[in-house]
């Protein structure tokens, strides 16, 4: 990875394109730190501080702690990131979306544009939600109707801000920008939650136990790293034969491929989606003010992560495993609804294409089911481990931290799918040398 980039900067038009890349996060970092007029920030923070769950953690660790302060940024990217997977599961339903989605260039620049006005009324919705909800709690110095819009227009300017950045650097810049943005504020909260880490368990300790804890942090951390990697690039490759057919007077086909299945189909979705789940109760409850009596109270607790793999009260963790089964339905789940096997194996037929030993038609179909659902249990057990292991860890050893699988998850994927881009821009530039020459 250091030798990709350090060949990276020595091309100019790559070299540029991760400076402005980088320009674009610094803008973003201090975005984030800018208050919006008219707002108590203490408030806020202590109003944060004071619930009992952690169902913001996950909201505050996507922000780059930019939504905990208050600042321009607070929505930051996560109402494009809800417009983008709403957008996409509505194309399954609606069948002009779909016909959209399959017309080439022109299709998804229309997809990409309803796409922003949905970003755009969920940063509205959400602001409003947010000014006029906390602002009568004491989150607004004057709670009336000037500060409130203000609020809101700082709110739904600084998503609409954020959506434009992530454009511009998949534009002028390297990776995906929305994912890149996502990932500089993730990797914002990193250096926070490992002092804290070290604070706890090293820091003040015997030397002995400081260094047995400091080897054990770091190698669950690699060993995380490291899985995430091996679930990310894991495929499962079914050959395929192209029969050789007459094609006026040559002979074409013949040639030998693959479908590449990757074991963790769903990518990171069924971790969001399964985390989203369980903490909107919570969620809702917060802002209501309701903490629940007799066994609603109960519930509450059980679907709050803070709660799971306490020895003290193992009865909480049922909501992990109530957790681990919904990764494990979403992970089949949104499969099923982006990977269409019946679609391959007609396409393969009128391609006069076929796996080896398996019939084309719907033989074929019902093979790759077969292969993708052992795929899929593969994936949704790599993906709840990663997840798990945070929580354990929390639970037993109170090892608090922002971030968990889903941010490292994304990190990883986010980095690895860069570095694959500038490669290939770096060949494709190759390419084009030898071709001048």
């Amino acid at each position: 990875m250091l030798t990709t980039l350090k060949n990276a900067f020595k091309v100019k038009e790559i070299r540029n394109k991760i400076l402005f890349t980088l320009a674009m996060l610094v803008v973003i970092r201090l975005g984030s730190q800018l208050p919006i007029p008219g707002v108590n920030r203490h408030y806020f923070a202590d109003w944060f501080a004071a619930q009992t769950g952690d169902a913001f953690n996950f909201f505050d660790a996507f922000t780059g702690g930019s939504f905990l302060n208050m600042s321009i940024l607070a929505l930051n990217i996560t109402p494009y990131i809800t417009s983008s997977i709403i957008i996409q599961l509505l194309t399954i339903a609606i069948p002009k979306l779909e016909e959209m989605q399959k017309d080439g260039e022109e299709g998804r620049k229309k997809l990409t544009s309803i796409t922003r006005y949905v970003t755009i009324g969920l940063a509205l919705i959400e602001s409003v939600a947010m000014a006029w909800g906390f602002g009568r709690q004491g989150l607004l110095e004057e709670f009336n109707a000037l500060n409130v819009i203000s609020v809101v227009a700082a709110l739904v300017a600084g998503s609409a801000f954020l959506m434009w950045i992530g454009e511009r650097i998949t534009e002028r810049g390297v990776g995906n920008g929305i994912s890149i943005v996502l990932v500089i504020n993730i990797v914002s909260r990193l250096p926070q939650d490992i002092s804290g880490l070290f604070e706890q368990f090293v820091f003040g300790k015997s030397i002995a136990l400081a260094v047995v804890a400091a080897v054990i942090i770091l190698a669950i951390i690699i060993g995380m790293v490291v899985l995430t990697i091996l679930l990310n690039d894991g495929t499962r490759k079914i050959p395929v034969q192209y029969a050789k057919k007459i094609q006026g007077r040559k002979m074409v086909g013949g040639q030998s491929s693959t479908i590449p299945l990757k074991i963790n189909t769903a990518g990171v979705i069924p971790i969001i989606f399964a985390s989203s789940l369980m903490q909107f109760p919570v969620i809702i409850c917060s802002f209501l003010g309701y903490s629940g009596t007799g066994i609603w109270a109960e519930i509450l607790k059980g679907l709050s992560s803070s709660n799971w793999c306490n020895p003290n009260d193992l009865k909480y963790s049922i909501g992990l495993v109530v957790y681990v089964v919904l990764v494990i339905f979403f992970a089949y789940f949104y499969t099923s609804i982006t990977f269409n096997p019946l679609l391959v194996a007609d396409n393969m037929k009128k391609q006069g294409g076929f796996i080896p030993g398996i019939r084309p038609g719907k033989p074929t179909s019902d093979y790759l089911t077969k292969i993708l659902n052992y795929i899929i249990f593969i994936g949704a057990c790599g993906l709840t481990i990663v997840a798990v292991v945070p929580f354990f860890f929390n639970g037993v050893f109170h090892a608090s931290v922002s971030f968990g699988g889903t941010s490292l998850i994304i990190i990883v994927s986010v980095v690895l799918e860069t570095i694959k881009q500038i490669e290939s821009q770096m060949l494709v530039r190759n390419y084009k040398g030898f071709l001048n020459d």
